[in-house]
Formats: C-alpha cells, sequence, structure tokens
C-alpha cells in the first residue's frame, strides 16, 4: 500500500457521552501518539469505586506503536489517570505544560510510581514524528498553561482544543486568536472541540468580573471568610490572594491539595508574595476581619477540609455564628446532592453562605458557552467536526452550533467512546469501531472490580447479606448441627429469632434434599442459593445475598 493511501485513525477511548476520562488516541501506520489521559469520578452508585478510568485493550493491543502522550493540561479529567497508564503500557516519553509537569509529577510521587521521562512544553514547542509533526496553541482556561494540540499528518491537519474559552480580559495570559485564525486560513481537515458548556446560551463570564465579586464580599464583611474552590483553579487562587492582600487578611490553607497547589503556583511564580500564607495557630492571634481559610471541599467531598468543617470534626477549625463560607465553584455533574447536604450543615450552625447565582457572580467556568464554541468554529474553519468532551446531549448541542456555523450535517461526527474516524486525503469516514469502556480503580485495585461485583455491591447495600454455616460429615453425609445463620445489613438476628430459625429449618432441608442423590461444594452451595433465594424473598420480600460455607469435619 502507497503512502498517500494510508489513512490516519482519531480515536476516542474516554471523554464522549461523559465529562471526564478523556483520552483521544491518532494513529497512522506505525505510529500513536495518546493525548490526555484523564479519570472520571465516580457517580454515587458506583460504590466503592475511587475513580473510573478508560479501557486500554486498544493501546496493549498496539502497544509497539506509540510513541508520546500529550497532555492538554493539569485538570483531573485529563491528567488523573497518568498514573494508572505508566504502570500498564510503555509510555516513551510524556509532553506536558509546565503546571501540570509539577502535577503530574507530584501525583506519580503520591502513588510510588516511579516513571520520569516527562519533557515540559511551551507554546513555541515543536515535535516531530515520522509522521506528525505536533505544535501548540496558547488556551484561556481555569488553570495556567491550557493548550490546544495542532496535529500536522499526512491526510491533513487535526485541532484539538483542549479545554478553553473566550475571556477578554482574563486573570492569566489571553488565548492565542492570531495563532487560531492563522490555522484556519492554512486549513484544518478535523477540530475535536470542548462540548462542556454546549448547552449555555451567549459567553462565559470574564475571570475579572469573579474578582470584583469576590472584592465585594471581603470588602462589606467584618467577619471570618472560610472560602472553598478548585485546588486546580490556580487562577482563582491567585486573585483570591489579591483580594486578601487588598483587604489586610491573612491566609490560612487547608486541604493536601491545596497545600499542593500553593507549592506549585510559588515555584512557578503565579504567587509571589509568600508572607501572606500563615499557619493556622498563627490565626489565632489575629481578628476575624484579618483572616481568610482558603480550603479544599467545594464539591461536598466527605473527606475534603470543609466537609469537616461543617460536620465540626475538623481538628483546627470550629465554626462561628458569624462565619461566612464562598463556595467559588460550580457542581460536577453528579456533586450538587453532597454539596447540598454540606450547605444545610452549615446553615445549621448560623452561617452565611455564598454560592454562585446570577445575584453572586463568585464563580465562572473555565469551558466555552455557545458564542464562544461558534467563535472556534469560525476562526478554525474546520473541513469536518467532531464535538468531544462531554454528555451525549452537548455533544448533539455542538453539532447543531457546527451546523449553523456552515459546516455540513455529513461532515459533523457525534461519536461514543471506541468510535473511529479514518481521515484520507479525500475525507473523514467512519472506520472500524475499536475496545472501549470503563475500568474501575478501587484503593489499588485495576481492572478486577467489574459490573457484577458492583451489583453485588448494591445488592449489600440494599438488603445486605446474609451466610449459612454448615458443617457437614463426608463420610456419613450427613449434617453434624444446625446450620448457623448470621447476617450484615439484612435483619438484626436477636430481634428477628422466628425468621432465622424458618431460614435455618430451610437450609436443613434443602442439605437433606440434596445430599442423598449427589455431594460436592459447588453443586451443594448452587443449590442452597437457588431455594434459599425466593424462600427469604416470599418471607421478607428482600433478596440478601447469600453466601452458603460448608465445613467438612471429619468424626
Amino acid at each position: 500500500m502507497k503512502e498517500k493511501e494510508k489513512v490516519t485513525n482519531v480515536i476516542a477511548l474516554g471523554g464522549l457521552g461523559e465529562v471526564g476520562k478523556n483520552m483521544y488516541v491518532i494513529a497512522h501506520d506505525d505510529e500513536i501518539i495518546i493525548l490526555d489521559a484523564g479519570v472520571l469520578f465516580p457517580e454515587s452508585e458506583l460504590l466503592g469505586i475511587d475513580y473510573v478510568i478508560q479501557d486500554i485493550a486498544y493501546l496493549k493491543n498496539n502497544q509497539e506503536k506509540i510513541k508520546a502522550l500529550i497532555i492538554t493540561h493539569g485538570h483531573e479529567d485529563h491528567i488523573g489517570g497518568i498514573s494508572f497508564l505508566v504502570q500498564n503500557l510503555n509510555i516513551p516519553i510524556i509532553y506536558s505544560p509546565g503546571i501540570s509537569t509539577d502535577l503530574i509529577k507530584n501525583k506519580l510521587a503520591d502513588r510510588g510510581v516511579g516513571y520520569k521521562n516527562i519533557e515540559t512544553y511551551n507554546k513555541n514547542t515543536v515535535i516531530k514524528f515520522k509522521h506528525f509533526t505536533i505544535d501548540f496553541v496558547n488556551t484561556t482556561h481555569s488553570i495556567p498553561d491550557s493548550y490546544g494540540i495542532v496535529i500536522r499528518t499526512p491526510n491533513g491537519i487535526i485541532f484539538n482544543t483542549g479545554d478553553f474559552k473566550f475571556d477578554l480580559t482574563p486573570i492569566g495570559p489571553i488565548a492565542d486568536i492570531h495563532k487560531m485564525a492563522q490555522l484556519g486560513k492554512e486549513g484544518v481537515k478535523l477540530l475535536l472541540s470542548d462540548s462542556t458548556n454546549a448547552l449555555n446560551p451567549g459567553s462565559s463570564q470574564s475571570e475579572s468580573s469573579v474578582d470584583e465579586a469576590l472584592g465585594d464580599v471581603f470588602a462589606k464583611s467584618t467577619s471570618r471568610i472560610i472560602l472553598a474552590t478548585f485546588a486546580s483553579n490556580i487562577y482563582r487562587i491567585k486573585h483570591i490572594i489579591e483580594t486578601c492582600r487588598k483587604n489586610n487578611r491573612k491566609i490560612v490553607t487547608f486541604g493536601r491539595s491545596m497545600e499542593t497547589a500553593k507549592e506549585i503556583a510559588i515555584k512557578n511564580n503565579l504567587i509571589t508574595d509568600k508572607t501572606i500564607f500563615i499557619e493556622a495557630g498563627e490565626a489565632k492571634s489575629l481578628k476575624k476581619h484579618e483572616i481568610c481559610i482558603l480550603c479544599t471541599g467545594s464539591q461536598g467531598e466527605p473527606l475534603a477540609a470543609l466537609s469537616r468543617i461543617a460536620n465540626g470534626t475538623h481538628r483546627q477549625i470550629e465554626l462561628m455564628t458569624d462565619d461566612i463560607v464562598v463556595f467559588s465553584s460550580s457542581p460536577i455533574p453528579g456533586n450538587r446532592v453532597s454539596i447540598n447536604r454540606i450547605i444545610n450543615k452549615l446553615y445549621l450552625k448560623g452561617v452565611r453562605v455564598y454560592t454562585n447565582t446570577k445575584l453572586s457572580d463568585i464563580h465562572t467556568s473555565g469551558h466555552a458557552n455557545q458564542e464562544e464554541l461558534k467563535w472556534m468554529l469560525r476562526l478554525i474553519n474546520p473541513e469536518y467536526f467532531m464535538p468531544v468532551h462531554g454528555e451525549y446531549r452537548m455533544l448533539k448541542a455542538h453539532g447543531d452550533l457546527a451546523e449553523d456555523c456552515g459546516i455540513p450535517k455529513e461532515n459533523i461526527f457525534i461519536c461514543a467512546n471506541g468510535d473511529n474516524l479514518e481521515l484520507t486525503k479525500d475525507g473523514v469516514r467512519q472506520g472500524k469501531k475499536v475496545q472501549a469502556g470503563d475500568v474501575y480503580v478501587d484503593g489499588s485495585r485495576i481492572g478486577d472490580i467489574g459490573s457484577v461485583v458492583i451489583k453485588d455491591r448494591k445488592l449489600m447495600s440494599q438488603d445486605g447479606i446474609l451466610v449459612a454455616i454448615i458443617n457437614i460429615n463426608p463420610r456419613t453425609r450427613e449434617l453434624l448441627i444446625r446450620p448457623n445463620i448470621t447476617t450484615r445489613g439484612f435483619v438484626l438476628i436477636n430481634e428477628n429469632i422466628p425468621l432465622i430459625a424458618k431460614i435455618e429449618k430451610k437450609v436443613s432441608e434443602i442439605i437433606t434434599n440434596s445430599i442423598k442423590t449427589s455431594y460436592n461444594y459447588l453443586d451443594l452451595k448452587n443449590q442452597i442459593i437457588l431455594e434459599l433465594n425466593p424462600f427469604i424473598n416470599n418471607l421478607t420480600g428482600r433478596r440478601p445475598i447469600i453466601m452458603p460455607v460448608i465445613m467438612e469435619v471429619k468424626i
């Protein structure tokens, strides 16, 4: 096959149909580059699961082709899966912008992963492979060093925007709109663009407007202020520091990720005045209007600093009735219930709580709204379009915006994880789907927690577990004593003695009848579960997980 006939593949292994878990693969002949490796934070029904990461079967099957992992920016949904990825794949090199490089190194060190080959890029960096040439476009987002990635392939230019917004008065550098326009003139074959806020009309607020709103809260308050925000939103932290300086407040930070973000910001000269930070003990000598507590927990995380403060379990902070608590963030999908629970606890303690509303602009998103998405589409003017990073409704809305901006409907691809677009000299078409899905991380266990285990956990959380301990003489095939029934999360044994007695009698009958015809562990256990399940359901209306434990006692 001649080189000009070979296709360039664009494959999503995560980030489509969901907000998080971003990973996109660009492949051509014998080369693969990976864009981002994020995590998805689990919904409440994924009991015991810490993170959801990508199924990387496709990458494992093409291990020898992988040339690099390239990171757009340092948020968890783009870098959170790196420590898992490098333990399961040989990633020759990671290219990452400044702030995210430090965040990745900290993350790897925390997990005891010894990967070292990380190279920092900037807006002037050009990376050349055999088939790909990569360069970068500075974008505006809620974390410094955010970039769009330009991939020049034998079949045309692919541009992945990364997470972005257009903010003409940002706290940090403005997006390189001129380079985007030049890229559009050069001709982009396929655009991959952030769809997170595709359902939101208009334009997003400038980070400067948040600065003004927070400034008003600080200027009017004579109380202690407790402010919760994303630790990764370093620009927000930066202007909180500026606001505190203007209002003569010192800052106490709580939360491991907040401490890490502070140290990284100081290292990269985004924070230059270290004297504004004090230790918790020093705050005791200051007046209330001289203190700001900056902490994690804006998403209602149960172990974060703000949750412990609200619950009264924090070792160093006790709420005062005139405290002001500010949530400078928006709820991540799935977190609203947890956040409302914390807010209610704060109100019960008598404190005033500020959240982001139309009347109080104390947070703005780092993602583009509809008018900004149209602006990107017009600037880049791609031949083909694939919306990424969002739930299906967001991807669909973004596709509709692209059609409004003149991209033919047949050139817009609303894809799912595992879909494969093939770029040729003549166009873009749908290719053969690859394996993709969710892999659950439970502590240090990766991938061995499947849907069956999650289903069992749900059952245990709803109907509990019942253990039947059975002692059998294998020689005579007889029950030695009455089966012992114990439960967790099903019924309280001391208060349900008649029920337990019926279950014990039923287990005895099952064993007596079954053991006459055949006797092996597996058949006997299966028979107990098969007959006991409907029996218990008829008595109680519940279906606990049944675990028979058979013990052979030779006499």
